[in-house]
Parts: structure tokens; sequence; C-alpha cells
């Protein structure tokens, strides 16, 4: 090899490498997570927007429970039925208290509880205050790992540590 072809080559993998970085660093503006329950039936989706000082949810969900439930998002993107405990805890970066209603703050994936009708379909609009959809760093969605999104049988009483007294995962969605 030549010195031209080793000017050539570096500077290819230079270019290359400054595309990719270029890349990583461009800033992701939505994302969703497609929810499932235990049986890997698909009950609903979830969409995320980066929103002025935090990131926007909606979701349609069906097929649930009648009645109130808590959503959380999980500090590890895995879905794995039928408990769907591989999600991890709540999106805590912070290190907080678990709770809306904590005077110590709360985690990051704690959110306000929503209802489902007799039909079995819900929808659900929050702000989740203080996280990001942009890079990997602590308080993005997108941290190594990745995160989950997690419908629990009950409601979160907004105080209780570490999970509000929720109990059980029904649903579970890849935040991608």
């Amino acid at each position: 090899m030549n010195n031209l072809q080793r000017i050539v080559g570096a500077a290819t993998i230079l270019a290359f490498g400054c595309a990719c970085l270029a890349g990583a660093d461009k800033p992701r503006k939505a994302a969703s997570a497609q929810l499932v329950d235990a049986k890997g039936t698909t009950v609903g989706e979830a969409k995320f927007k980066e929103a002025s000082g935090g990131v926007s949810l909606s979701a349609k969900l069906t097929g649930l429970p009648p009645g109130q439930h808590a959503i959380h998002i999980h500090a590890q993107g895995k879905c794995e039925a039928p408990g769907f405990t591989t999600a991890g805890g709540h999106f805590n970066p912070a290190n907080k208290k678990h709770g809306l209603e904590n005077p110590e703050g709360h985690h990051a994936g704690d959110m306000p509880n929503f209802t489902v009708a007799a039909n079995g379909k819900g929808t659900f609009k929050t702000v989740i205050k203080g996280v990001t959809l942009a890079g990997e760093g602590d308080n993005s969605l997108f941290h190594p790992g990745g995160t989950a999104v997690v419908v629990h049988e009950k409601p979160d009483d907004m105080k209780t540590d570490p999970a509000g007294n929720a109990g059980a995962r029904i649903a579970c969605g890849v935040i991608r």
C-alpha cells in the first residue's frame, strides 16, 4: 500500500466516523411503544414527542380491565411476559422517592393515573417533566438499556415507595 492509498483510507475512515457521530447526536423528536398484555396481545400504543420541559405522552389502550390504572415509565427497555418484571423499577435517574405527591420529589417515570371505561378502552395524555428523547444521557428515555411504559392493575396512591401500591404489571411496551 502506498502513501496515497493510506491517506485516502484514513480520510475515508475519519469522514465515516464523523458522519456516524453527527447522526448519533441528532436529537429524536418522537418515539412510540406498542403495548402488549401478558398473553402477547396488543392492547395499545403510546406516542412520545419532545415538549417544552419534557416529553409529551399520548396513549390509546383497549382490552384492559375497567377502572383506574397506574402508568409509569420503567428503567429497562424489556417487556417479557407474563409479569413484565424485566422492565425493572421506575425510571428514576435523580434517585428520588416515589409519587407525584412526595414532597422530596418523585421518580421521573411517575405519572398520573388514567381510567379505562366499561368497554375496556382508555386514553391518557401527560407531559413527563425533566426527561428527554435526545441522546443517551441519564434523563433520556433512550439511556443505555432503554425504557418501557408499563400499565399496572390498580391506581397509584401517589406516595408509597417503590411503586404506589399499583399492583401487578398488566401491559408493557418498549419505547422505540
